[in-house]
């Protein structure tokens, strides 16, 4: 039959299959279908498990008999190669991990299985989640479906454009100063950055491990909310998350007020993303939204405390790719040459990059100048956000700077494709909770451009995120 893959929801897709319209294998090969025609021009999937996506479905299939079909049931996903499925091969787009099949599932993969989803293949991203385009994927860059000479945003690209050329319904990213928002913003979707310690790290290759997050790219906030409610909680494999008895939800005001740091939106923004924050400011107006000038001192310095203490994490978690345990092993004269040559083959540019500047950072005499300091200024960035959310409910900002740029124009330039997170990496810097949701199009050489903007909220306050969201989307149908 034919599926209007275009339109569908998750609560779409439930009520269907509920009903008889179509079963969970059907759905699934639809997107199969979608994945063998568009996937080749694409690069959206590295890996496509179809054999086990379709017993997955046959499963779901059986709980719609049985009376036991939950609301994710049977909805066909994407996920970012840097999350664990067991058996399934997990590259983190990397060269190093080229042939690693994955010895267990992460937690969001163990939850999201137990409520009946089916996965149908790893996506593409930057190698090890570092970049801002799907350029410095082993594998090759991803297009952005909107404009195929663009990039997708990154490093969660290939989940954005798996959900954004209907091969996918939604999609898992992963998110450490932008990378799930970000690629949202430059697809045209919903993505989710959720409170450091919401949802359990076990199983995602790690980049940073005091930043990173797993959250949903969706068609819209809804879709973003159901997955949510799933993957989130406290677990006992992971020792970052927030224990039970200290979760807690905001309730939501009558009347709510919106914080705008104009001070921090001056240089560097195209004027087309500017207007078109204007324009969604006198949208919330229109909805009693009331909003608030607030200042934040030392968000100027964000990005460049970031891009201190991130490399010192990598440096870090990267050592363990040595091609002893697991993945590339290039073989030398002795131990010390085995571990030159495989991680000099087996690494790419940009990690190599950070690699070497996080172990200058964390040296010996460097780690006080360096690292302590950018602790420090990481302290003050998060008791101004404190500060400021004792005024206004939400902060909102534009996603990014300008709209998705042309492949290969930031590659020779990595300082000015690090300014990409300008607005996006405060949320991983302070562990609050942030949402990109669509906000309009722009033209750019012919093409129609999707634009985003983003709210950020107090810790666990998510559902402020969901409210403020849905409200926006009414007036953008």
């Amino acid at each position: 039959m034919n599926i209007d893959l275009k339109n569908l929801t998750i609560q779409k897709a439930h009520n269907h299959m509920l009903n008889g319209d179509f079963s969970a294998r059907e759905l699934t090969q639809a997107y199969l279908n979608v994945i063998k025609e568009k996937n080749e021009n694409l690069n959206a999937y590295l890996h496509v498990f179809e054999e086990n996506a379709l017993k997955q479905a046959d499963e779901a299939d059986k709980r719609f008999k049985d009376g036991t079909a939950e609301l994710m049931t049977g909805i066909p996903m994407a996920i970012k190669n840097n999350i664990c499925i067991k058996g399934e091969i997990t590259t983190a787009a990397s060269k190093i991990l080229e042939n690693y099949h994955a010895t267990y599932d992460a937690t969001v993969i163990e939850k999201l299985r137990k409520a009946g989803a089916v996965f149908l293949g790893g996506t593409n991203m930057d190698e090890f989640a570092m970049g801002s385009s799907t350029e410095n994927s082993a594998y090759g860059v991803t297009k952005n479906p909107h404009d195929k000479t663009r990039v997708p945003g990154g490093s969660s690209g290939g989940s954005a454009v798996a959900v954004a050329s209907d091969m996918a319904l939604v999609a898992l990213g992963t998110d450490t100063g932008g990378s799930i928002r970000q690629p949202a913003s430059f697809c045209g979707l919903t993505g989710l950055k959720t409170t450091y310690g919401r949802v359990s790290r076990y199983g995602a290759i790690a980049m940073g491990s005091s930043l990173d997050q797993i959250g949903p790219i969706a068609k819209n906030t809804e879709d973003s909310e159901i997955v949510y409610d799933i993957i989130r909680g406290d677990d006992e494999m992971d020792s970052t998350t927030i224990p039970e008895s200290l979760q807690k939800d905001y309730s939501i005001k009558d009347k709510m007020v919106i914080g705008v740091p104009r001070h921090f939106m001056k240089e560097g923004i195209d004027e087309s993303v500017l207007k078109n924050f204007e324009e969604s400011l006198d949208k919330l107006k229109s909805l009693g939204y009331e909003i608030k000038e607030i200042e934040l001192p030392n968000i100027g310095y964000v990005l460049s405390a970031y891009y201190i203490f991130m490399p010192a994490e990598v440096s870090a978690n990267l050592a363990r790719f040595d091609g002893v345990r697991f993945g590339l092993l290039k073989e030398g004269k002795n131990g010390i040459e085995d571990y030159i040559k495989t991680r000099g083959e087996g690494f790419g540019p940009e990690p190599r990059r950070r690699i070497i500047l996080g172990t200058y950072i964390l040296s010996h005499g460097y780690y006080d100048a360096y690292y302590n300091k950018s602790m420090a200024l990481r302290d003050l960035i998060r008791d101004d956000f404190n500060k400021a959310f004792e005024l206004v409910d939400v902060i909102l900002t534009p996603t990014t700077p300008t709209p998705a740029f042309k492949i290969g124009d930031k590659c020779d330039d990595p300082v000015e494709m690090y300014l990409a997170d300008i607005f996006t990496v405060s949320a991983n810097v302070t562990g609050v909770p942030a949402i990109s949701i669509p906000s309009g199009f722009t033209e750019k050489e012919g093409a129609s451009l999707p634009l985003g903007i983003q709210f950020m909220a107090p810790h666990m306050g998510e559902k402020i995120l969901f409210k403020v969201a849905k409200d926006f989307e009414i007036l953008q149908k």
